[in-house]
């Protein structure tokens, strides 16, 4: 389990973390129930950072491009470039699925990509600014990782993968789904029930967009792809940051 741990930390952090082993089937399989426990080790860091930030009594806007920052360094802008590709095949396809596929694979950035990359980030950022002005518990910083990285996990139980060969392939022949449910589920449920309302904004906030981008990538691919499980990871925190401030300005305004 901890090895299955680390190799989930090489695969969607920049963390290093050192492997006594390569990885093999039965472990890639296995890294995949590890994904939201990934989330809570990067909310940590970021609650560490938010926290040093409010001593220091800087401003809230300041303190969310510096945690946007963070959260993009430690993942490497890894599901963002798979957001980016994502949005180009979406576009430049017009419904070809062999083409889409093709798209996905060339590094160039297109239109499409540049402009899913701004909009994710300043609605990131404008999220995170408006909890932070409300100043809202910091427990949103362990729910949005967290249920983000549970929505990519949930990619592996709900569709297959698309392409024949890479570590997506690997691992989903090999998955443990019974483990991978009970760890996207009860990290959820363990994050974010305990605070309330909130919370359960939260958590129907994430089950909803997986709901919609499962159906969308079943339609549109037949499945999905390593692009497309980054491109749901940064949808799923994005819509969730969203929502939780919208529901914690809400209660701060309400009589």
């Amino acid at each position: 389990m901890l090895h299955a741990f680390a190799v989930a930390l090489t695969l969607l952090t920049r963390l290093p973390v050192r492997l006594r082993r390569t990885p093999d089937d039965r472990s890639q399989g296995l890294a995949v129930a590890m994904y939201p426990l990934v989330g809570l080790v990067l909310g940590a860091l970021m609650w560490l950072l938010a926290a040093g930030l409010d001593l220091l009594a800087a401003p809230s806007l300041l303190s969310a491009i510096l945690l946007v920052t963070l959260w993009v360094a430690i993942t490497g802008a890894l599901h963002l470039d798979g957001l980016a590709d994502s949005a180009d095949a979406w576009l430049g396809a017009h419904g070809d699925r062999e083409r889409a596929l093709r798209i996905m694979k060339d590094p160039a950035c297109g239109p499409a990509g540049v402009v899913s990359l701004l909009l994710v980030l300043l609605l990131k950022t404008a999220a995170i600014t408006a909890l932070l002005d409300a100043a809202a518990p910091l427990w949103w910083l362990l729910a949005a990782p967290v249920l983000g990285r549970g929505a990519c996990a949930a990619l592996f139980l709900c569709l297959p993968y698309v392409r024949d060969q890479g570590l997506g392939a690997t691992a989903a022949g090999n998955l443990r789904r019974r483990l991978t449910w009970g760890m996207v589920i009860g990290t959820g449920l363990v994050v974010c029930v305990p605070v309330g309302l909130a919370g359960i904004v939260a958590l129907a906030c994430a089950a909803l967009c997986l709901g919609v981008i499962c159906r969308g990538l079943r339609r549109w691919l037949g499945g999905f792809t390593g692009d497309t499980a980054g491109a749901t990871l940064e949808l799923v925190e994005t819509a969730t940051l969203v929502a939780l401030a919208l529901t914690v300005t809400a209660q701060v305004g309400l009589p």
